[in-house]
Order: structure tokens, then C-alpha cells, then sequence
């Protein structure tokens, strides 16, 4: 077959979407052009890059850069019960501004234009798009907007994001080094506190949705938590960032791309809404925009989604809320998921897969049914609205808590007991 006409192509965001989108058809002989006033930046997010992610991505494991492998996971209860247990696979934890150089630097020598400028207005004339900065122009036949997702073009794309739609992230970077990952859950909040060891750093930082709780809040509740813990963070800098974290009508109801652009990444909303995971889905959109766009079929992107990871993320927005604040058992789902996960070593390697990204939210209730008696299994997979298809304080941070001995009973419920080992 004939080679495909070089285009003009311009993406608007240099994090991980946009630098991979880049590359990939700078690759293809497509003249790209890739903008962003920040380039390499750093933000509050953790950087963990799953199992999952490296698989599809091996040079990220390759790579000669600084980045931590996290092997063990603590996870801490609204009520402080903590639980610790071993990653079947490890999880790489890169800084953000460490792992986008990384990336920019692929897209440049792909042979993508990096420009270190901010792209100001975008219009169509024709068949063609003009990009504005505030120094000068560029002339483009298709934009690919990844500037995350409060970028100032989405209104005149699509419609804007509702704080509904939206999670804040805080944090500070703070001295450490450790191979635990702690991710605890504090009562009332829909979200998390991370504490992500980095290469030279800890990356620690909270979420919450836009809707509940201000950066304010999220700020003193994250202060008070790190005050308990030891950590100092005097002098540290403070950093927020806005994450999508999409309703499940919102996936179906807002349109990714159109004539002549579309979405990528945290710019289409992207991102678990029950972890505020991106990365893999940042790389993964920009892979499936660039089939359909080397294919010339554009318009296929939407389907490709569709086949590929969009359904795992509107099963997650579904499931998102009882997570969160619902109850199972008499209890919070959170305070039974962890009180499980110290009691059962099959119930921490289904943990551990899902940390790795190997577990879907889509084949959940039947390994829930593998891990669980029958009657726990569709008690908490009832909790979560899954389809039916297919005491203690955070000082233990630094240690490793032992699970209760084989054989103890840990947990009765109407007649039904669950034994640590089972």
C-alpha cells in the first residue's frame, strides 16, 4: 500500500499523552509540532507506574533514569486499622517531571518540533486549524489537545468538565526514602492520602473531589495526617493539581473528538475515578488516536476507546460512590475491604492485582467468587453495584504488619466466618 500523506499536526500538552501521541506519529513522517509552556513539570500526583503500564511499555522499565520500585503496600482504614502486604509485581514510581522529560525526549528524537510556548487561541479556517501563541502562528490539519483537564479550549470543543467531574490533589515533596507505598482513607472523604516513596523523595499528597472538599481542606487534613506519621514537610513546597475523576453519564454524554481534533489523556478524562490513575490511559488514548489517525480513520478513535478501556472506566464511575461511602456487612466498604485483606491471603493477591493493573473492575465479581465464600462474594460485589456478568494510629508506616495467624477467626457475619489464610 502506498504511504499515507504526511499532515501538519500540532498537539497542545506535553505530559505523557501528548509526548507519546508525538512520537508516534513523528514516527509515521507526520509533521508534528508539540506546545507547552512548561514542558518537563512537576506535580503532587505519585508517578507509580503499574505492572500493567511497563508491559505495554517496557522502556519505562529499561530506561536509565532515576525511579523507585515499591514491592510492599500499606493500606490504612478510615478508623486507622492498617494492613501491609507484598505486590506481586512492583510498582515504578517516577518523579512527574523526571518521566515527562523521558517522554519529551522520545517525541524529539521521533523528529516531533517541541516548542516551549503556550498556544493561546486555536481557530478554524477551512479544511485548516491556526494556532496562536503569544510570540507567533502555526498552521495545522489536525489538534490533538492534551493539556490536561481544565484546559482553556474545551469549551470551544466540547463543554467544560463539572466540579463533579473533577478531583483536587495536593501535596508536598518531602526527605525519605523507603520501599512502602501507604495509601491511607480518612472518614467523610472521597478520596486518599498517599505517601509514594520516590527515587530520592516522598511524594505526599491527598485527594478529593472538587464538589466536597476545597485545596484548603484537603491541605489541613493532609498537614495533620503528616504531622502524625513524623514526616516533616517545613519547607517544603506545596503543590495542587486538577484530575478528572468523570460521573458515568459524563463518559457517555461528552464527546472526545470531532472534525479535524480530539482528546487525549487527563484532557478527555481519562483517569480511574475510584484511584485517580492516568498514566496508563494518558499512553493508551494516545496510542489508539494514532491508529485511527494513521489508518486515516480518524473517526474510528471513539470506537477504538470503546473496544479497548473506555468500559472499565464507566464500570469504575458506576462503582466509584459505594466505594467510597457506601456500607457492607454493617460496616464501611473500606473498613471491610482492609479488615479482608488482613485476614486472607487470597484476598491480598486480588489486591495485589489490582494494584498492578492485571485485575479489572469488569471480571471483578468473578474473582471475587474464586476468593470469597459464595455469600460474601455477592455481598460485596452487590455492594460495589458490580454487574453480575462476567486500632491503631499511622506510626506503623514504617513497618511491615504482620497478618493474623493461619486458622484465627478474624471476622463473623450472619453465621458466616472468614479465616486468615484461607
Amino acid at each position: 500500500m502506498p504511504a499515507p500523506r504526511s499532515k501538519k499536526i500540532s498537539v497542545v500538552g506535553g505530559g505523557p499523552a501528548g509526548a507519546v501521541a508525538a512520537a508516534l506519529l513523528a514516527q509515521a513522517n507526520h509533521r508534528v509540532a508539540l506546545f507547552d509552556e512548561k514542558l518537563a513539570w512537576e506535580k503532587p500526583c505519585g508517578g507509580g507506574i503499574t505492572h500493567k503500564a511497563i508491559a505495554s511499555w517496557p522502556f519505562l522499565s529499561q530506561c536509565n533514569v532515576p525511579r523507585n520500585w515499591v514491592r510492599e503496600c500499606e493500606l490504612v482504614s478510615p478508623s486507622r486499622r492498617p494492613v501491609s502486604f507484598r505486590l506481586q509485581q512492583p510498582i515504578a514510581i517516577f518523579s512527574r517531571r523526571i518521566l515527562n522529560a523521558l517522554l519529551l525526549d522520545r517525541a524529539r528524537t521521533a523528529g516531533a518540533e517541541i516548542v516551549c510556548q503556550r498556544i493561546t487561541q486555536i481557530v478554524r479556517s477551512g479544511d485548516h486549524w491556526h494556532l496562536q501563541s503569544n510570540r507567533t502562528s502555526w498552521e495545522s490539519e489536525y489538534v490533538i489537545i492534551a493539556a490536561g483537564a481544565r484546559n482553556s479550549f474545551r469549551k470551544q470543543f466540547t463543554k467544560a468538565f463539572a466540579p463533579e467531574d473533577l478531583m483536587i490533589t495536593a501535596g508536598y515533596f518531602v526527605p525519605g526514602h523507603s520501599q512502602l507505598m501507604r495509601i491511607q482513607f480518612l472518614p467523610d472523604l472521597h478520596g486518599y492520602l498517599w505517601i509514594f516513596p520516590r527515587s530520592d523523595h516522598f511524594s505526599a499528597g491527598i485527594c478529593g473531589k472538587m464538589n466536597d472538599k476545597t485545596t484548603s481542606e484537603l491541605r489541613s487534613l493532609l498537614k495533620r495526617e503528616l504531622d502524625v506519621l513524623g514526616l516533616d514537610y517545613s519547607g517544603a513546597q506545596f503543590y495542587s493539581h486538577i484530575l478528572p475523576s468523570l460521573r458515568e453519564e459524563t463518559f457517555s454524554e461528552v464527546p472526545v473528538d470531532g472534525e479535524g481534533w480530539a482528546f487525549i489523556g487527563d484532557a478527555a478524562g481519562f483517569v480511574d475515578p475510584i484511584t485517580g490513575e492516568g498514566l496508563y490511559y494518558a499512553m493508551r488514548s494516545a496510542e489508539l488516536l494514532t491508529e485511527a489517525l494513521l489508518a486515516n480513520e480518524p473517526e474510528r478513535y471513539r470506537e477504538l476507546l470503546r473496544q479497548d478501556f473506555l468500559p472499565e472506566l464507566e464500570l469504575a464511575a458506576q462503582m466509584a460512590d459505594r466505594f467510597y461511602s457506601g456500607t457492607w456487612m454493617g460496616e464501611t466498604v473500606l473498613e471491610r475491604t482492609i479488615q479482608f485483606t488482613a485476614a486472607s491471603a487470597s484476598f491480598r493477591t486480588l489486591m495485589s492485582d489490582l494494584f498492578a493493573g492485571t485485575q479489572g473492575y469488569r471480571d471483578l465479581r468473578r474473582q471475587l467468587y474464586r476468593t470469597l465464600p459464595r455469600m460474601l462474594a455477592q455481598s460485596l460485589a452487590t455492594a460495589l453495584s458490580l454487574p453480575t456478568t462476567q486500632e491503631q494510629s499511622g506510626s506503623q508506616f514504617a513497618a511491615k504488619i504482620s497478618p493474623p495467624a493461619d486458622g484465627c477467626k478474624v471476622l463473623e457475619a450472619d453465621g458466616t466466618a472468614i479465616r486468615a489464610g484461607d
